[in-house]
């Protein structure tokens, strides 16, 4: 049997779970896909990390921890290295296919406007977002609790900002369940039927930052497809003894 898996904090609604699980049986492929939850104290220790790593066939890895599980790989190919974030390993290699799959998920909803992008947050899922933003021609700027040399706060949204920043991409666990009661601090009265409002949470289906940019006349769209084509490229990778590199997206 083969053994995969997923590494993050917490995984109470995990998607990969139910999708490979799944996958298996109609397929019938002999394999199992588990959580395995980390908490910080495990993290720090290590073991935990470097066992799974060795023992899994293949593995995921979500928030909090795709930036911090590189120093525990042997190599990184093109696209992870570009980003700086890990969502999927094989054989002690970190790969990024979140990229792929916000490609395929916000491409067909693009404007011949659509210019700029705010991208709020700055972990692992906003630097996918920013390299696939990149990558369809968007400029994307990086909204930060916490405002640095690359980054403005969310207080620095203006007027001008928002309406030149047609897509806002919000890259936080904000509004992921259970936690359904929160949405990242923009100034949604400034939204119009211009923009594009895209979640990478998934679960619930809308967030209460899809809501708000609805009732303001945005375009909306949630993370389902994001996964479901990052979960489509991992299994590629599982499946190639010579994994493509996927830095050609």
């Amino acid at each position: 049997m083969y053994h995969y898996g997923i590494i993050g904090f917490p995984l109470l609604h995990s998607f990969s779970a139910k999708y490979f699980n799944e996958k298996f049986e109609r397929e019938h492929i002999n394999a199992e896909y588990s959580l395995y939850p980390i908490n910080q104290d495990e993290w720090n220790d290590g073991n935990k990390v470097k066992s799974l790593i060795s023992r899994l066939n293949g593995m995921n890895v979500t928030f909090p921890y795709k930036q911090a599980v590189i120093p525990y790989l042997d190599q990184l190919d093109e696209t992870a290295k570009a980003i700086g974030a890990v969502n999927v390993i094989y054989k002690r290699v970190g790969y990024n296919t979140d990229c792929l799959g916000f490609i395929e998920s916000l491409e067909p909803l693009l404007r011949p406007y659509d210019s700029e992008a705010l991208v709020l947050g700055t972990g692992g899922a906003s630097k996918a977002a920013c390299y696939g933003l990149r990558k369809l021609g968007i400029e994307p700027t990086l909204v930060s609790r916490t405002p640095g040399k690359n980054s403005i706060g969310y207080s620095d949204l203006t007027y001008d900002i928002m309406e030149n920043h047609t897509i806002i991409v919000n890259c936080t666990p904000l509004g992921m369940l259970p936690d359904v009661d929160s949405c990242p601090d923009i100034p949604y009265e400034m939204i119009t039927a211009k923009h594009l409002l895209f979640d990478c949470v998934y679960n619930p289906e809308e967030t209460l930052f899809l809501k708000k940019g609805k009732a303001q006349g945005a375009a909306i769209q949630n993370g389902i497809e994001m996964l479901i084509g990052q979960a489509r490229a991992a299994w590629k990778i599982w499946n190639s003894d010579m994994s493509a590199d996927l830095s050609e997206v």
